[in-house]
């Protein structure tokens, strides 16, 4: 199978520095050519909880996009995501998008509408693939996260994996 760009969102409210690792390790084993976002502390959305840490991957993959997902399953469920007396969310991760796949895919619909809803999506996004330009909207993350009128507040944190500094430039 060709190989296929893939952009998975992470997030983790729970030990987050370590199910971050966790995740970013596993998917290290699978994924080429990977790169990471800064990483960015939220509020969280949509639940009630502490604060989560965010941030995208990017990475080329010969796994078809049901493999992934499930594959990415198996990660979370490693980390505790679906233990019956889990407090939190201890490693969540999303296929924010799979090559130009535009569309509902057993149940997965790509791109992910978090991307145009989330900061802690959209933001990291921007900054990992400035050019890509999202399929639905038509316009590149950069415009995107530009014209963004999220009212989520983010701050990008200090995060170090294997000796890399995954941060803002500068910060």
């Amino acid at each position: 199978m060709p190989l296929t760009r893939v952009y998975l969102g992470l997030g983790s409210n729970v030990e987050r520095e370590r199910h971050l690792t966790a995740g970013l390790d596993a998917l290290a084993g699978f994924l080429q050519q990977m790169e990471c976002s800064p990483v960015f502390e939220s509020q969280a959305v949509g639940i009630k909880s502490g604060p989560f840490l965010n941030l995208v991957v990017t990475g080329l993959t010969d796994l078809p996009l049901i493999e992934l997902d499930r594959r990415l399953k198996f990660i979370e469920a490693d980390n505790g995501r679906y233990a019956p007396e889990r407090k939190g969310l201890p490693l969540d991760i999303d296929v924010l998008m799979y090559g130009d796949l535009h569309g509902n895919f057993d149940g997965l619909i790509l791109p992910r509408a978090e991307i145009l809803k989330n900061a802690f999506v959209l933001w990291p996004l921007s900054l990992i693939a400035p050019q890509l330009v999202h399929p639905g909207a038509g316009k590149s993350m950069a415009q995107l996260w530009s014209e963004a009128r999220i009212d989520q507040v983010l701050a990008p944190v200090p995060f170090l994996w294997h000796e890399r500094q995954l941060a803002i430039s500068g910060s």
